[in-house]
């Protein structure tokens, strides 16, 4: 009897021993997973969501100067503001890229959106944008402080280019751009405070492209130089005029070094009203 009693402690015992090494041998990101929602109780933060987001109306409300959408989509619901457009509840709507705003509080609502994208219109077929600028500031940044008061501070803002959509690097060699005011990439960064409103030029490959956000399209431009770690290896343009992902251009525009639209458009280096030419 004491030697079956000391079997069944060994295989216990060896069973809790397995059970805790399996534990320890658990993946750090599970384990950071795991810790985060202890920490956040059952609040879950859902990533931005993939641009366009297409769906179908369910709910619509009016309040300064913008249309909010509750748009349901194959991922889940998702609300949306942008310049007063009309919408009804059950139409089909593909809405234009935007900024994510987090615990965004409206003051015309009376509400606090815990997630909800700032968007420029409606996108049709071809992409281009249909949205009603005049019914809102023009300036985006500043129509998201007025809408959300000094509240808006304490969101967290995803905006094309700031440090929060970095695109990741991109192993590349894109030859520098001829004359004068030629740089790379890792050159404007590095020389911003001697740069900041002359005129530049950039050679590089498009990375990311970002339609009518603020009246402009957005362009992040990569050419293999610069710190992936500082993040100088990414650079923001904006531009009146059009690219595709994948295309090699030469930039030309005025640098700006530290520059703050508001709302969350926040930029160590960015260049301006860009030329693009191939």
């Amino acid at each position: 009897m004491g030697k079956t009693m000391r079997w069944r402690n060994f295989l216990v015992g060896g069973l809790c021993l397995a059970t805790l090494v399996a534990c320890n041998s658990q993946k750090p990101e599970n384990k950071a997973a795991d810790k985060a929602a202890v920490d956040g109780g059952s609040k879950q933060v859902a990533a931005a969501p993939g641009f366009p987001i297409q769906g179908k109306a369910k709910e619509v409300l009016e309040g300064g100067g913008y249309t909010y959408v509750l748009i349901g989509a194959e991922k889940g619901d998702t609300w949306v503001a942008m310049p007063g457009t009309k919408i009804a509840v059950g139409d089909a709507c593909t809405v234009a890229e935007g900024q994510l705003m987090q615990n965004f509080p409206s003051k015309s609502l009376n509400r606090t959106f815990e997630e909800i994208i700032f968007s420029s219109g409606l996108a049709g077929k071809d992409g281009a944008v249909a949205a009603n600028p005049a019914a809102a500031d023009k300036n985006f940044g500043a129509a998201i402080q007025k809408e959300g008061g000094a509240a808006t501070a304490a969101a967290e803002p995803v905006s094309p280019g700031s440090a929060k959509a970095v695109v990741p690097f991109a192993d590349l060699k894109v030859a520098k751009a001829a004359g004068g005011n030629a740089y790379t990439v890792a050159d404007v960064f590095g020389k911003a405070a001697s740069l900041n409103g002359k005129k530049v030029k950039i050679k590089a490959q498009v990375v990311k492209f970002s339609p009518q956000i603020m009246g402009k399209n957005w362009l992040h431009l990569q050419d293999g130089t610069g710190d992936s770690s500082k993040s100088t290896h990414d650079l923001v343009v904006t531009s009146a005029g059009k690219a595709e992902k994948g295309d090699i251009v030469t930039v030309e525009g005025v640098l700006a070094a530290n520059k703050d639209f508001g709302g969350g458009y926040m930029y160590a280096v960015i260049v301006e009203d860009v030329t693009i030419t191939r």
